[in-house]
């Protein structure tokens, strides 16, 4: 990932936050012939699996990418966080341009398929239990034991021992002060959930402070 030192995000708190908070990622896998394949997956990211952590997720068994997972190999897991668009006409410094806000996670690491049923049942637990949290009432994964047999049996659950991490947070840092507090202003004005967390990334980071 093309990353200014100026956008490098290397606090692991706020690294932590987008693999927690933007859990639905992209698994890039290259195959024998070099091409590149990519799955939308949800992910976990576990910091007590290994020295670095490692991501647990599933994929349906049909889809032939897990047999792209070699342990001599990294995959790639981007964990694409929340992002705005910035116009310049919300700037006082010009001439400006348009770009766009954002915060990306790419987790690199070795994958290893989970065999045992009691395992690839655990993994599906913990995603479920992750994506049910909020609900009320959540659902349980209290299911007929033929269908979740079956079911199991038609996906391949896996892990990613983390081998390094690159975190890029885009948050206006090449621009002065009185332009990010009016970028994140104005973010917060939209109201959408998105540009509202972009606005809050860039207080967090910068010191922006709402204005009273």
């Amino acid at each position: 990932m093309y990353t200014p030192e100026l956008f490098t995000e290397d606090d692991p708190d706020r690294i932590s936050e987008i693999l927690a908070g933007y859990g639905f990622a992209l698994v890039v896998t290259v195959d024998a012939e070099g091409s590149p394949y990519a799955s939308h997956l949800p992910l976990i990211h576990d910091p007590r699996l290994g020295p670095r952590g490692s991501i647990v997720g599933h994929m349906a068994r049909a889809n032939s990418q897990w047999r792209q997972f070699d342990r001599e190999r990294d995959v790639l897991a981007v964990f694409s966080g929340p992002h705005a668009y910035v116009s310049p006409s919300w700037y006082e410094t010009h001439p400006a341009v348009p770009t766009w806000n954002y915060a990306a996670v790419h987790v690199h690491g070795r994958p290893r398929i989970i065999d045992d049923p009691d395992g690839v049942r655990a993994t599906v637990q913990r995603l479920v239990e992750r994506h049910e949290a909020d609900l009320e009432p959540p659902w349980r994964m209290d299911l007929p034991q033929s269908y979740e047999t079956g079911m199991l049996r038609a996906i391949v659950a896996f892990e990613i021992e983390v081998s390094h991490i690159e975190a890029k947070f885009k948050l206006s840092q090449n621009r002065d002060d009185v332009d990010r507090r009016n970028v994140a202003a104005r973010l917060d004005a939209l109201g959408f959930d998105d540009a509202k967390a972009v606005a809050r990334l860039m207080r967090q980071r910068d010191d922006v402070k709402t204005e009273e």
